[in-house]
């Protein structure tokens, strides 16, 4: 037996390590869909301050500038603008389901390195080679360009390094190799403030990836804890409080539609001889296979739960007393036809019961369907019986 013990407990190990990881992975792909979600919603005014950005340095140096130039550099940055705006229309207009980090991170990628790659060699383009004052002017729009990358896409870190270096370092790298000193200490001065705005990109993605990441711990937390406080250890299905919780707004939901609204209450008959005879063991795994029955007898909208002992009860709306009695009846033959080792000749009683009333109440519903479930014990048990 002990080979045997311990490879249901490895099996089981593994099982909980194996759901453990799917946890795991589940989590990390909300992280990235609440990063994508992040970079949408605080990137789309990013298009046009770009823009606006372009078009204030052509206007401040307007006669320091190569007009064409300058004009088919803003017509180029228009162009991968437009393209950009067309990406964020159709994001917009897709539903959630749809924003899904395989389908939209490369084309945000691609977009904004195109864009930023056009700011960054237009800027290098239109910069005077003669000229230092339009020169440092070129340099403080860059500066403030990735000043910006940083508070626009932070939620990713590698496309905010992406963009930066596109703008920065092509005029920085022109300004290194130049002879005058100052042009050279400009140069170095941006690959300085580079290094700490690389520091504060990566901290403040680290940060967001870490909010994003424990958001969701904590949702799945609560989840857990929601519906461990629902459910039925044993059984799996609703405990009597989370029954009759839900009863309650399903009964108004259906009273309030004028629709009708059967309770079927169940009990396993004679289960206490079970757990004398076969120990609570046995009566437990009964238990289990009975939820296992109810859980694959009733449709999605039903309502099911285990009232507590052998006692369990259904709400079926939508559906007619005639019908209720037919699936009663379809469950008394299911759970006869059970088999749980050593446990034989299990049979069940149920009472069905329907609205009649608007001045009626669930525990009211519930009372008249005890009442014929107990005439149906009274009868001989493994049977149904229907309200009087």
């Amino acid at each position: 037996m002990a080979p045997l013990s311990w490879q249901w407990e490895r099996a089981e190990f593994m099982n909980g390590l194996g759901r453990a990881q799917d946890q795991d992975g589940f989590i990390e792909e909300q992280v990235r869909t609440d990063r994508l979600h992040q970079l949408f919603r605080q990137s789309f005014a990013a298009i046009f301050g770009s823009y606006l950005g372009a078009v204030m340095l052509c206007w401040l140096c307007w006669d320091r500038f190569d007009h064409t130039v300058m004009l088919v550099w803003l017509s180029v940055l228009a162009v991968t603008s437009l393209l950009r705006v067309q990406m964020f229309m159709q994001w917009f207009r897709c539903s959630n389901a749809e924003r899904t980090p395989d389908r939209w991170e490369r084309r945000y990628w691609v977009t904004l390195m195109l864009s930023a790659g056009v700011w960054g060699a237009g800027a290098l383009a239109v910069m005077p080679p003669d000229d230092r004052v339009s020169q440092v002017l070129v340099m403080l729009f860059t500066v403030g360009m990735s000043v910006s990358a940083v508070s626009c896409y932070s939620a990713y870190r590698y496309m905010t390094l992406g963009s930066m270096g596109l703008v920065l370092f092509p005029c920085t790298f022109w300004l290194l190799f130049q002879p005058a000193p100052m042009q050279f200490g400009v140069a170095v001065a941006v690959l300085v403030f580079s290094t700490f705005a690389m520091g504060a990109t990566r901290k403040f993605s680290d940060a967001l990836e870490k909010a994003f990441r424990l958001t969701r711990q904590m949702e799945r937390a609560h989840n857990i804890s929601t519906r461990a406080a629902q459910t039925d250890e044993l059984t799996g299905l609703m405990n009597r409080r989370a029954f009759f919780e839900h009863g309650q707004l399903m009964y108004a939901q259906c009273r309030d539609n004028q629709q009708p609204l059967c309770a079927l209450m169940m009990d396993m008959d004679h289960f206490k001889n079970i757990n004398d005879t076969y120990g609570h063991q046995a009566g437990d795994q009964v238990l289990r296979q009975i939820g296992g029955v109810i859980s694959a007898s009733f449709r999605q909208s039903d309502l099911y739960g285990r009232l507590g002992g052998e006692e369990f009860a259904v709400l079926l709306p939508n559906t007619s007393l005639e019908t209720a009695r037919g699936i009663a009846e379809q469950l008394v033959k299911a759970i006869a036809g059970l088999v749980a080792e050593p446990v034989h000749g299990l049979t069940a009683s149920l009472g069905v019961a329907s609205i009649r009333g608007l001045d009626q109440d669930l525990n009211s519903l519930m009372n008249t369907a005890d009442k014929a479930l107990y005439r149906a014990k009274a009868s001989g048990r493994n049977q149904v019986a229907v309200e009087e």
